[in-house]
Formats: C-alpha cells, sequence, structure tokens
C-alpha cells in the first residue's frame, strides 16, 4: 500500500534531539527554539515569532491578541479545518462564513465586503495547499473598514504571493508543522506577529500569562501573572526537529516540486479529456507543493475512485467538509448556500503526497488513476 503520508526525516533529527537533552533544556522556549524563530524572522522578513504547540494554539493566541469578544464577527472561507473557526468561536465570536473560489478552493476574496457589518472585526483568510489568497484584495477591504486580518497560513510555508511570503501580510499569521506539512516537527505551530502593538502581549500570553520573557531578558526583577494566557511552547525537543528540517528546507521543497509536477504531467491529459480538473494557481502566486488534489465529476465518482485506489495499493483522501453545515455549526448558519464550498468537499481528491513519494509511485498513481477513467 502506497501511503497518504509519511513523515520524512532530513538527518540531524535525533543528533539535535540529543543536544537538546544535554543542553539540559528540554522544555519551552530553549536554544532551538530560539534558533527556529530566529530563521524564520531572517529568512522571511516577519517582524516577530513565537513557536507553538500547534497551529491550533497559534490561532488561539491570534484570537486573544485580537480581543476578540462574545458578539464580534469573524470572515473566514468554510472550506477549512476546523481550528480556524474554533480559535474564534472559544473567546464568543460569531463565524461569518464565506464560499470558495470556482477556479481553487480558497477564500473568495469578492465575496467578502457584502459580509461585513458593524460587528465585524477581522477576517481570516485560508491559503490552501499553500497557493495565496488575493493578499492586496483583503488588505484593502481591512483597510477600509478598520479590520485586522489573521492570516491561516497552516499550510503555506515558503509561499509567495508576489515575491512577498505568506504570513507576511496579515497582523498575524498562523503556521503548522504538524506531520503532514512540509517542514515538521510531528505537531508544532508558530504564530507570527507583523504589528508591532501585539509583540509584547504576545510574549505574556505565550508564557501563560506572565511576564516571564521579560524577566528572562533582565527587564524587571521577578515575573508574575499580568493577562490571561496558557502553555503554549513547545518543548525544545520538538525544536530541534524541526530546526534539522529547517536547514534542509530547499532540499525538501525541491523534491516536493518534482512530485507535483510529474503529478499534473501525468494527469493532464486526463484533464484534458475533461475526466478530471487538476489544480489553479494563480498568477499572482507561487506554489510551494504542499499537495496534490483532483476534482473529479461528482461525490459518487470520487468515492468509487477512492475504493479504486485502495483495491490497487493506493491510499487516497478528501478533504475538508464545509463547517457551515456540521454538525456543531449548521443550527447556527443563517447565511446563503455556500455552493463551491459543497463542490470541494464533494469532489477533491488528495494524492499521497510525502518527500520519499518514487518517481515509479508517482507514476504508478496516475496510471491506476487513467485505468479508472478508461477501463
Amino acid at each position: 500500500m502506497i501511503p497518504f503520508n509519511k513523515p520524512y526525516l532530513a538527518g540531524n533529527e535525533l543528533p539535535y534531539i540529543k543536544q537538546a537533552v544535554s543542553n539540559c533544556h528540554i522544555s519551552g522556549n530553549g536554544p532551538f527554539t530560539k534558533k527556529c524563530q530566529k530563521f524564520f524572522e531572517n529568512k522571511y522578513k516577519f517582524k516577530k515569532c513565537l513557536l507553538t504547540t500547534s497551529c491550533t494554539d497559534a490561532l488561539e493566541m491570534a484570537a486573544i491578541l485580537l480581543d476578540i469578544k462574545e458578539g464580534d464577527e469573524v470572515i473566514m472561507p468554510s472550506f477549512t479545518f476546523v481550528s480556524t473557526a474554533n480559535a474564534f468561536v472559544l473567546r464568543g465570536a460569531k463565524i461569518i462564513f464565506a464560499d470558495s473560489r470556482s477556479d481553487h478552493p480558497g477564500l473568495d476574496e469578492d465575496k467578502i465586503e457584502e459580509l461585513i457589518t458593524a460587528r465585524t472585526k477581522a477576517i481570516v483568510p485560508v491559503h490552501y495547499a499553500g497557493v495565496a489568497c488575493d493578499m492586496d484584495k483583503i488588505m484593502k477591504i481591512a483597510d477600509k473598514f478598520n479590520l485586522f486580518v489573521v492570516e491561516d497560513a497552516a499550510q503555506a510555508i515558503d509561499s509567495y504571493y508576489k515575491e512577498k511570503p505568506l504570513g507576511s501580510f496579515g497582523h498575524l499569521a498562523a503556521f503548522s508543522f504538524h506531520e503532514t506539512k512540509n517542514i515538521s516537527s510531528g505537531e508544532g505551530g508558530m504564530l507570527v506577529i507583523n504589528d508591532d502593538r501585539f509583540i509584547k502581549r504576545a510574549e505574556i500570553i505565550w508564557e501563560k500569562g506572565t511576564n516571564r520573557v521579560e524577566f528572562f531578558n533582565r527587564e524587571v526583577d521577578k515575573y508574575g501573572w499580568v493577562d490571561i494566557g496558557s502553555s503554549y511552547l513547545p518543548s525544545d525537543i520538538n525544536a530541534a526537529f524541526l530546526y534539522a528540517q529547517l536547514e534542509n528546507i530547499e532540499s525538501i521543497q525541491k523534491r516536493r516540486s518534482e512530485i507535483w509536477n510529474l503529478y499534473f504531467k501525468y494527469l493532464t491529459p486526463l484533464a484534458n479529456n475533461q475526466k478530471i480538473k487538476l489544480p489553479f494557481i494563480p498568477a499572482y502566486s507561487t506554489n510551494n507543493s504542499h499537495l496534490f488534489y483532483i476534482l473529479t465529476e461528482s461525490k459518487q465518482k470520487r468515492n468509487e475512485l477512492i475504493s479504486f485506489l485502495k483495491n490497487n495499493g493506493v491510499n487516497s483522501v478528501f478533504h475538508y467538509q464545509p463547517l457551515h453545515s456540521s454538525p456543531f455549526y449548521r443550527s447556527k448558519y443563517y447565511g446563503k448556500e455556500l455552493h463551491y464550498s459543497q463542490y470541494y468537499s464533494d469532489n477533491l481528491l488528495r494524492l499521497p503526497f510525502y518527500y520519499d513519494l518514487g518517481n515509479e509511485s508517482v507514476e504508478y498513481i496516475a496510471q491506476m488513476i487513467n485505468s479508472f477513467y478508461f477501463s
């Protein structure tokens, strides 16, 4: 069976973990944590980075920093992972779901403005598959209505919008280093703070609501409880694993790009015959090769293809269920029908994608998909 995902070891993960243990600092905010944060700040020019235990935690920190309260409204796509919404629901927000684009599962930027009310506090664009939302449009709307922007860049490491890295546009941004992501620490995430006014409070929230960072920076002679917060810091063991991956980001991205391009090459004839649709990358966005998906003509056809591939040794999966029609939220949703969110939920199929996936395996998977349609 060709698995859907397989974790990749760049080589120095175990030596760095051993080094972290030898440093006698395996709790949060240790040497490897600082190295990882500096890596992102230097390479992508993010203003301030804080590693977290997950992207979920980074989003929860963002909701606290924006002072989200009961009754505030937050606009985001329905076709996204539950954490995007949960982080703001936990603070009492009402989620206003927007539809996806017709040509891509990402947020339809042209649907945002009609959803804004006097209670709107923030926009949360999700860069699905690492493909950029139109950030010029989104930031223009945010400026017009004095709204905050939080980029959900969980899948978007090393991806760019008009030559500027994703995660650098919003007031805040959240990244994921989950096992399925391009760069992984097993479980992990990062909050990016691009607005100076949030930096000091972010460090306090990150450190359980204490001014512990100021204490270690010798800015105060003792630290105490000064705000709300939680234990958002990952172990330095996780950061050690992550740093080994970051050192190899160029080679990782190169190999993933090769795999993505092979899929696209082998499946283009099927798309030309209108049997499937392939991913669309807007001209303003780069492709970080986070995942490869195809779109089938119907949910039934998609499910039949999943079964066919499984019977032939290939593990493929569908993706998100629309959040607006989820068991938790459907009784709370009173907006319009979100046609494209449902379309992608019903028809999108993700193919196996990981660093060690061999060229012959990619070719075999494509052959099996062709066999399904032409048998």
